[in-house]
């Protein structure tokens, strides 16, 4: 280890103890990933409501729905942070001075969870509505034909059934909404690409620190792409061309 310290003197820079910075880093990818997982979750939540609005909502719910998915994703994802991270912050404080209590400073965590959850949301929306879309309608109006009630029939055969379809676009969602946390650093909150600036601007070492930066997110890419190859595997189950 000394040996390669003695080549590679800047490698000492990413130590976990000062002045080594690696603690720090370790800190930001701890911060991107928890956003992530809280915006990936929010963004299923209002995915899956906006894809069965979109199907089987009336004329009103399907033309905001398209309005959301719409805007949503023709605008880019750094002007959709500024818009929401900064207007929802100020929208929560005026209502409540005029409900008479103080103004209050919001948490990054979740002010950023929010606001990629929104834009996370648009995309799960399309996502899963393809995947139902997707589903044998036979099998649907076997069931219906069957009795079956509507909650029975979308917990025993459409969303066993699209889930196998919507994974590989889910997947590429989680991988974008890991990305799109460094667009976070632009208003203050200590990700991991906050952290690699900070340690670079003060080291002036930017090769070494953006690119263990990258190999960090390259790690979250590895253990994320097989974690979901095993849930399609698992999804795919008793399909025909599936695992059993």
């Amino acid at each position: 280890m000394e040996a390669l310290l003695d080549a590679f003197p800047t490698l000492a820079l990413l130590a976990w103890e000062p002045p080594g910075w690696g603690a720090n880093l370790a800190r930001g990818l701890v911060n991107s990933v928890q956003i992530a997982l809280g915006a990936f979750a929010l963004g299923l939540v209002i995915g899956t409501a906006g894809a069965y609005g979109k199907l089987y909502g009336g004329p009103v719910t399907r033309d905001l729905l398209a309005v959301y998915t719409t805007v949503v994703r023709a605008v880019p994802e750094l002007v959709l942070i500024l818009i929401l991270y900064f207007a929802v912050t100020d929208l929560v404080n005026q209502a409540l001075v005029s409900f008479g209590y103080a103004r209050v400073q919001i948490s990054g965590v979740a002010a950023g969870i929010a606001v990629l959850g929104v834009v996370q949301g648009a995309y799960s929306t399309e996502v899963l509505r393809g995947a139902i879309l997707a589903v044998p309608s036979g099998q649907i109006e076997a069931a219906r034909a069957m009795g079956m009630p509507p909650v029975t029939l979308a917990r025993r055969i459409t969303f066993p059934l699209m889930l196998a379809n919507a994974v590989p676009g889910l997947a590429n969602l989680w991988l974008i909404a890991t990305k799109d946390t460094a667009l976070l650093a632009i208003v203050g909150f200590a990700e991991l690409t906050l952290q690699t600036r900070q340690a670079a601007a003060s080291t002036k070492a930017f090769l070494t620190f953006f690119l263990a930066a990258g190999l960090l997110y390259l790690l979250v890419t590895l253990i994320s792409t097989f974690l979901f190859a095993r849930a399609e595997k698992w999804a795919r189950r008793g399909q025909r061309g599936g695992q059993a």
